[in-house]
């Protein structure tokens, strides 16, 4: 008998960080069987002695609020593995599952029919970093990887490999797959699992080794996330030879940004389904185009089959993960799809039943996400980070064009080098985000290589490699030495400034502001060039003024990139200006040539509100700390100084009014290309009126990218 005395606290090693996922099928989001990480292993948790109380605790660790139900018996079936945790009993009020009472970790005399599940209620803990995954969780004593053999060296050393012998590791080994009754429906579930969105038939045969096999009489319906979920007959402690075959090879067909001879003049891409806010290829919040807006989707009911559908027709392969609870950001604008169902071979996720939503039914909050299967390109290879403090940080130090064989490492010149080109260059790493894109590694001086092998990098933001990016035919660096050499900072987390264009549009006006209250303004340099020349402090100047709400809906705050000590002190306005320009504010002609422009410097970075149960933590009174906390947005009024352009020397006619955050790049984002804001802007000399409001590329993007594109 098993006494209550045994009950004790379940303390983990403190190296050794909890962690915690929902898993089985059928299930929603928010519901599933509780695994914990422990001790290098996921394991479940028994149902004895389970209660709400114990829920709740478990909830939280999920980042939900709290639980509204629990399950015994192996409701979303049985787990595998590790039966972590028995006779568990908490009060509720726990921070985490260590602090109630249970036998201890690994102590159980259950088996896996009594795996205990949660419901919790599917409302996320405000600032919770980390969401649910809905992942293929895979029983590893059968099918720990899947790999494709290249049939001959020529074709392993062409990336990506798309044709091979398919390979499957278990815990003893490697073994191939019989091809009696091998379809192209399986070769389809393989394909999407190496990263490519289609497959094709293949003659080709390996050499015959008179092999043994473990997997035969595999039967997928097409489309599958993982071989694993297909039917299949497993030997685990014998093998059997395949008579009258042999391995299975297949053929896949690469997505248009993964073919062999890529390069930076890649086709535009007409989907009407994108990626945003993702650290690396095939990762992002899902944006789907209605009209001429893009939205987000709802995750109620989001797995696995609906995020391939939106993988597939991006060109990548099937889903290794779909996501829940804004894991990439939260968008902006309407949200156009909820409770989407494919059936895995829908060619567009529009396609897939779903329910249209009314603003009720979902917030952002809910926006869904996907991490896709990509090929294996061996980017990382050409590219290594030298002299920082960690693994995240460094000095960027390229492999030189055909030099391969040879090995010559280069440097990159740090001349123009921004936060945009350290985005690319951490994508390229495999590290997630850009911290900081640095020109000068003075301090960073540990490494013999010296000679510069790429210049004037200039990238979109959104390229697979730094080679994809514009940059000089011909190394040509204004400063010379490995001290001015490029350097980047990574980070797991990105800030993501939006504008909120619908107010912009609500704001505007036409204000004449008398010169004299204008001084301040004018040491700003927020006139146009012509009030030099006014007769102070008589007359006025015609001012186009509106307002503008930031919002920070990346994962990581927003600060200035300057620390406090170095910001600047404005006697006049009495604050701290801790950025040189912060938004630009242009009106454009209709040919994109600029007619009159302001800029904001950062008077101040701070939370004016925050969405519900989100805590302000920056504010500018007292010499405070400036930023823009996640969930929160920084509003400036139409009728603080600066907050206009000047068009006293405008002619009455049609323009584009142009609003872009962060235009120089100085602080990281997770995408930049929803910086900017453009309007149709009509002015007939009295009044103005701003119609179409929209988020999207500003026109210094559209000049870089078509420089890009000639290059």
């Amino acid at each position: 008998m098993w006494l209550s005395s045994c009950l004790c606290q379940t303390s983990s090693p403190q190296h050794d960080q909890l962690k915690f996922r929902l898993a089985g099928y059928p299930r929603k989001h928010n519901e599933g069987r509780v695994e914990v990480f422990y001790n290098g292993e996921w394991g479940s948790i028994c149902d004895d002695d389970f209660t709400l109380s114990n829920a709740h605790v478990l909830c939280r660790h999920l980042g939900f609020v709290e639980a509204l139900s629990w399950s015994h018996s192996a409701k979303y079936g049985a787990g595998t593995g590790k039966i972590w945790l028995d006779n568990v009993m908490c009060s509720g009020s726990e921070k985490s599952i260590e602090k109630c009472l249970s036998r201890g970790w690994g102590n159980s005399d259950c088996t896996h029919e009594e795996d205990a599940g949660v419901v919790c209620k599917d409302e996320r803990l405000p600032g919770f970093l980390d969401s649910n995954i809905i992942e293929m969780q895979v029983d590893e004593n059968r099918m720990e990887e899947i790999r494709l053999r290249p049939l001959s060296a020529a074709h392993a050393a062409r990336m990506p490999v798309t044709e091979g012998v398919v390979e499957v590791k278990y815990k003893e080994g490697w073994s191939q797959i019989c091809n009696i009754g091998w379809t192209i429906k399986n070769s389809r579930v393989i394909c999407g699992m190496m990263g490519f969105p289609s497959e094709k038939i293949t003659l080709k045969k390996p050499h015959s080794d008179h092999s043994m096999y473990k997997i035969h009489s595999v039967a997928c319906t097409g489309n599958e996330a993982h071989l694993s979920t297909c039917t299949m007959e497993f030997s685990k402690n014998t093998s059997a030879p395949c008579i009258g075959g042999g391995p299975v090879v297949v053929s896949c067909v690469p997505g248009p940004q993964f073919a062999q001879g890529r390069g930076r003049k890649n086709k535009p891409n007409h989907t009407k389904v994108r990626l945003k806010g993702g650290a690396r290829a095939g990762e992002g919040r899902v944006e789907v185009l209605i009209g001429s807006e893009w939205g987000t989707v709802c995750d109620d009911l989001w797995n696995l089959l609906s995020a391939s559908v939106v993988c597939r027709e991006l060109g990548f392969g099937t889903a290794k993960e779909a996501l829940t609870g804004a894991r990439m950001g939260q968008g902006m604008g309407p949200i156009y799809m909820n409770e989407v169902q494919c059936l895995g071979d829908e060619k567009s996720l529009r396609k897939c039943p779903h329910k249209s939503i009314t603003a009720k039914d979902c917030k952002h909050m809910e926006d869904v996400s996907v991490k896709c299967n990509i090929p294996y390109m061996g980017f990382e290879k050409a590219i290594r980070l030298t002299g920082g403090r960690t693994q995240l940080e460094g000095r960027v130090e390229l492999l030189a064009p055909n030099a391969s064989l040879l090995g010559q490492w280069g440097l990159i010149c740090g001349d123009g080098w921004t936060s945009r080109e350290a985005m690319v260059a951490c994508r390229q790493l495999g590290l997630g985000y850009a911290s900081s894109g640095l020109s000068e590694t003075w301090y960073w001086d540990s490494s013999n290589v010296t000679e510069m092998v790429m210049s004037g990098v200039k990238c979109r933001g959104d390229e697979m490699t730094l080679s994809d990016c514009q940059h000089h035919r011909v190394v040509s660096c204004k400063r010379a030495g490995p001290q001015f050499a490029a350097g980047i900072i990574c980070s797991e987390s990105a800030s993501d400034m939006v504008l909120n264009a619908p107010l912009v549009e609500r704001s505007v006006y036409i204000e004449d502001r008398p010169l004299h209250l204008l001084y301040c303004a004018a040491e700003e340099n927020c006139l146009s060039k012509s009030a030099v020349g006014a007769n102070w402090p008589y007359g006025h100047r015609r001012l186009l003024r509106f307002s503008s709400e930031i919002h920070n809906v990346g994962r990581a705050d927003f600060r200035p990139r300057l620390g406090r000590h170095s910001w600047v002190w404005h006697e006049c306005h009495r604050h701290y200006h801790s950025m040189d320009i912060f938004t630009n504010y242009d009106l454009l002609d209709l040919n994109g040539t600029k007619v009159a422009d302001g800029h904001k410097a950062s008077f101040c970075l701070e939370d004016t509100e925050c969405h519900e149960g989100i805590l302000k933590q920056y504010e500018c009174a007292n010499f405070g700390e400036q930023g823009i906390t996640v969930g929160c947005w920084d509003t400036y009024r139409h009728d603080i100084d600066c907050q206009w352009i000047d068009i006293t020397d405008v002619k009455p006619g049609n323009y584009i009014l142009q609003v872009i955050i962060n235009p120089n790049f100085e602080v990281a984002e997770s995408d930049f290309t929803n910086n900017a804001m453009r309007c149709n802007c009509k002015y007939d000399g009295n009044r103005v009126w701003l119609h179409k409001c929209h988020l999207g590329k500003s026109q210094l993007y559209l000049s870089n990218q078509l420089a890009t594109s000639v290059m």
